[in-house]
């Protein structure tokens, strides 16, 4: 395999895996401290978030 043909794999693996970890951290720092319905809210929005990335309603 070329090493520009596993760079075109590789980067963007890469980027999504650091969205990710990004993600789970704020999600981590957001929870913290919270009620169950302001921890409710910010899953809520967090899922609406994850859908429009996505693609689905």
């Amino acid at each position: 395999m070329d090493i520009t043909a596993l760079a075109l794999v590789l980067v963007p693996v890469a980027g999504m895996a650091i969205a990710a970890v990004a993600a789970v951290l704020i999600v981590a720092v957001s929870l913290k401290g919270t009620s169950a319905r302001e921890r409710a809210g910010i899953l809520r929005a967090v899922a609406h978030l994850v859908r429009a990335i996505r693609g689905r309603k």
